[in-house]
């Protein structure tokens, strides 16, 4: 058996989400957010043929002169890696996100139905937003498929690396472009998918400037557009968005993300009280109220409107987490902990 295949193996019979490996170290997993620490240690010579089994060589070279690179691979019968090589200590590292082969299905995420009815969206700029680990792709990926199944699209995926792998359906065709192996960036890659007759666009990762002013655009002009931010809540998602722009630029900028933004998700993952982990999330969609307040720069009300919104679907933060609290799925200690205003959790 060889050595990915080994550590995985054992990776998934543990319930890890996340695999971390430095040569000459012990082995460790995260397991329900927490990091366990294995005895087993991963040598020199262990890492030379994980990272050539894991990345091959043109990979390997790359990664052996920059000093970090991203990357994804399958493991059949097992599972898909999200991949991160990188130098810490003048030591070589490996971060292995372990994903399902199956698609996620957005009824088994715990996903809100009001989330999942932007999906049925032509057009608008729907954001996933959380910390690293919260699991935005795979609420992505589960918004995807459900898109797959049950409606007529194109949709075309920029990403890097590839996560899930996906399909064509009876209904729908998608095309996933990977950057640096099928194009040379976010921004390239978005101005060529205008041409390429997509009905959806997902962009892994909006990361600077150009990729959410093309995002914006071609939410505009009748697309729906998918992305994420490491964000924490709709307010910090729209501010980051503005502030990209320079300040000459923001208020045309907070005009356009007032009229094309359909909806913001924002979410992190609990430690629940049945030892596995629970989704926590805060929604917004827009209405003319929260564009109004975008518009005027009154960013700070849109959790009121948050708060008042349930007609909409809408939800704080801490609203799901007293939710999730009063159905005995979280303690209060880990209600209090994911909270951004632990004053709206209510103890009793």
């Amino acid at each position: 058996m060889s050595i990915a295949r080994e550590i995985v193996g054992f990776a998934m019979e543990a319930g890890s989400s996340d695999i971390h490996l430095e040569e000459d170290s012990p082995i460790a997993v995260r397991i329900n957010s927490d990091i366990k620490v294995s005895p087993q240690k991963l040598d020199s010579e262990d890492m030379d043929e994980l990272l050539l089994e894991l990345l091959g060589e043109e990979k390997l070279n790359e990664f052996n002169q920059k000093g970090d690179l991203d990357s994804s691979i399958g493991l059949e019968g097992l599972s898909r890696l999200r991949i991160n090589a990188y130098v810490a200590n003048e030591k070589r590292c490996l971060t292995l996100r372990l994903l399902p082969n199956d698609l996620p299905k957005w009824q088994d995420l715990g996903l809100p139905d009001a989330f999942i009815k932007l999906s049925k969206l032509h057009r608008g700029l729907v954001l996933c937003t959380g910390p690293t680990g919260s699991g935005k792709s795979t609420t992505l990926a589960a918004f995807i498929n459900c898109m797959l199944e049950k409606q007529q699209r194109h949709i075309l995926t920029i990403e890097d690396p590839i996560e899930f792998i996906f399909k064509h359906t009876d209904n729908s065709i998608i095309h996933q472009r990977e950057v640096k192996r099928d194009t040379n960036s976010f921004s390239t890659a978005l101005r060529a998918a205008l041409r390429e007759d997509p009905d959806v666009i997902y962009i892994g990762e909006m990361r600077d400037l150009e990729t959410i002013q093309l995002a914006i655009t071609a939410a505009e002009t009748g697309h729906l557009v998918l992305g994420t931010l490491h964000t924490s809540s709709a307010a910090k998602t729209v501010e980051r968005i503005v502030d990209v722009f320079p300040a000459d630029q923001q208020d045309q900028a907070r005009l356009q993300v007032s009229t094309s933004l359909a909806g913001i998700m924002s979410q992190t993952l609990c430690k629940n009280t049945k030892g596995k982990r629970s989704l926590a999330y805060e929604l917004m969609v827009n209405t003319p109220a929260i564009g109004n307040l975008i518009r005027e720069k009154k960013i700070s009300e849109i959790y009121s409107q948050l708060q008042m919104g349930s007609q909409y679907g809408m939800s704080t933060l801490e609203q799901c987490l007293n939710n999730l609290y009063s159905d005995g799925l979280i303690t209060k200690e880990e209600a209090l902990s994911k909270a951004s205003n632990p004053k709206a959790i209510k103890l009793n």
